[in-house]
């Protein structure tokens, strides 16, 4: 099978690329599996310092595989999301998110799921869940925590796109940058973290998301079993296919 998540390793820095461009780099089984294992990889090598965790194509992750969604049950695929967040938040090495495209829905956890998330201004986001029938349950996790509450009620109860400057000043990324300045200014931040100690990287890590891994270890189950029953209820399976068909869903009304 063509891989969908290619991993590189140069001198201390590990970069892990999202490699599916023409599914928008969906959540499909195939690109979550490997980028866990991707993950794993990077934590077991002791000369691996850093992550950047970036993506190929105009689109960073545009959430949940929606063919998948629309033919079975998304038991596995929730719990597996859930995984990807949990090895992000607990790998021992901090993790740079490099995102010159577009963030959608369960993409956001991931962003969010990072240490460090670096944005090109002409990058969007948008938590689309509630158009379609479901609600941001898995990724609230790593997205709430970091979001101003008046912000995140706004962007998850509407849905709306924003931009890379406003996801700066919300809070959910650490710094919205130009398209030409963001390679190095990624390679800046790695570069400043490989200076610091491996220890006192991991320690400082482990005390940053102390309170976020105590949250994720009692509610990830329940939020999980949440979004699995959101994905088969008939609202979510009418939004999932008036998406795939490009049509609107039953509930919206045309003026």
């Amino acid at each position: 099978m063509t891989s969908v998540v290619r991993y590189d390793v140069d001198g201390r820095v590990a970069t892990i690329t999202l490699d599916s461009p023409e599914n928008r780099n969906a959540l499909s089984r195939a690109l979550v599996g490997e980028l866990i294992d991707h993950l794993a990889a990077a934590g077991q090598d002791p000369g691996v310092r850093v992550v950047i965790l970036t993506h190929t194509g105009t689109v960073f992750c545009s959430g949940a595989d929606l063919t998948e969604a629309g033919s079975g049950s998304m038991s596995a695929a929730t719990t597996s999301m859930t995984g990807v967040m949990t090895t992000i938040t607990e790998l021992d090495k901090p993790v740079i998110a490099k995102v010159s495209g577009h963030v959608r829905a369960g993409g956001l956890g991931i962003v969010g799921a990072c240490d460090i998330a670096v944005a090109s201004e002409t990058a969007s986001f948008a938590f689309t869940e509630a158009r379609i029938g479901l609600a941001p349950a898995i990724i609230s996790m790593t997205t709430l925590d970091q979001m101003r509450p008046r912000a995140a009620a706004r962007y998850c109860l509407t849905g709306e796109t924003f931009g890379g400057t406003a996801a700066a000043e919300i809070g959910l990324i650490t710094e919205a940058t130009s398209s030409g300045s963001i390679d190095d200014v990624v390679t800046r931040l790695a570069e400043q973290i490989c200076e610091t100690s491996p220890q006192g990287a991991a320690e400082t890590k482990r005390l940053l998301t102390a309170a976020r891994r105590r949250r994720m270890a009692a509610d990830a189950p329940g939020l999980a079993a949440l979004s699995a029953r959101l994905f088969a209820s008939e609202e979510a399976q009418e939004g999932i296919h008036a998406f795939l068909e490009r049509r609107h869903p039953s509930w919206r009304k045309l003026s």
